[in-house]
């Protein structure tokens, strides 16, 4: 089976499971696992920031970084279709109490003109705004990449209204080989980074939240209290050490592969449009919506899963194990759909 569903189907290459089963390890809990260390260190360099920390998922380090941010009975600006809001269990309620004020935007993407507007006034009627959260790349909005000076404008305001600006960076580094960015550069608009290692980067499990190091050590406080202490962590951290050194700029290769298939599908008779392709992401909009499970099911009986992403939407996502081999086959399975 090719599968498509998502970048998080990937599994460790051999020299990636190499190094994880040579890993030194110790107790993470105690700070004591230098592969942890490590990786910690590493990442943080990259983003130049001061520390970072390892956890468990993607989902752990965006409500580890909300939970710091924002205090019960806040707000969190996002966008209506962010993971942090759509995907995380109401997390945002959940672990810390806050409301959320969504935003309308193009393909998962909010403006800075749009924060402005939404700050809340000194209001008792009103909770008090007190973080701005953006999604880069944007898993919604096909893969959507914010640009730089978009961003830079969203961290003026942030900055002039005293509101820290976190990165759900869950495939922030498909959008670093994209747009040209130094990724230090890049970081210094944001208080907090989440960035998951184990989706395009390749690696078995783990995400890292990155910032300067007061905010980490505010992190293993809240980590520790969400269950998310991690003992000989050594093991999966090498496999997300590993990733970042080795399989950033094959990113492109996924990205490519991924406009392959966009090309293909916009002149199939039973697709309505392909969301432009920008990344790694490829949504397919059916002229017939109720048509969605059918034609996933033609493509699961020659080999090729994608994923229903909402009404007459299916989702394709490349990845480390899609060749060019895979492409080429899965394109004779699209064109022969009916």
């Amino acid at each position: 089976m090719i599968d498509f569903r998502s970048d998080t189907v990937t599994r460790p290459t051999k020299e990636m499971m190499e190094a994880m089963f040579s890993a030194p390890v110790g107790d993470d809990v105690f700070s004591e696992d230098p592969t942890v260390n490590e990786l910690e260190a590493f990442a943080a360099g990259m983003f130049g920031k001061e520390a970072a920390i390892f956890c468990a998922s993607g989902t752990q380090t965006n409500q580890i970084a909300i939970n710091i941010h924002v205090k019960p009975g806040g707000e969190v600006i996002t966008h209506q279709d962010s993971h942090v809001y759509k995907y995380e269990g109401g997390g945002i309620a959940r672990n810390s109490g806050a409301s959320v004020r969504l935003l309308t935007g193009n393909r998962g993407r909010i403006t800075a003109g749009q924060v402005l507007e939404w700050i809340n006034p000194d209001d008792v009627h009103l909770p008090v705004t007190q973080l701005v959260s953006i999604e880069d790349t944007s898993n919604r909005g096909g893969g959507a990449i914010y640009n730089v000076d978009d961003i830079r404008a969203i961290s003026n305001v942030c900055q002039q209204n005293e509101l820290p600006l976190h990165n759900d960076g869950a495939r922030l580094m498909n959008a670093m080989v994209e747009n040209g960015c130094d990724l230090k550069e890049y970081a210094a608009h944001f208080d907090s980074i989440s960035l998951c290692l184990s989706k395009g980067l390749g690696a078995p499990v783990g995400s890292l939240l990155i910032g300067n190091s007061d905010f980490i050590h505010q992190a293993r406080r809240v980590r520790k209290a969400f269950g998310g202490g991690m003992r000989q962590a050594g093991i999966i951290a090498a496999g997300g050490l590993y990733a970042l050194k080795y399989n950033i700029e094959r990113l492109k290769n996924d990205h490519r592969r991924a406009k392959a298939l966009e090309s293909t599908l916009s002149a199939l008779s039973w697709v309505d449009h392909v969301m432009p392709v920008e990344s790694n992401i490829v949504v397919v909009v059916l002229k017939e919506a109720n048509r969605r499970d059918e034609i996933i099911e033609k493509m699961m009986e020659q080999g090729v899963r994608g994923i229903a992403f909402g009404h007459g939407m299916i989702r394709f996502v490349t990845h480390l194990d899609i060749s060019d081999t895979d492409i080429d086959q899965t394109l004779d399975v699209i064109r022969k759909v009916r």
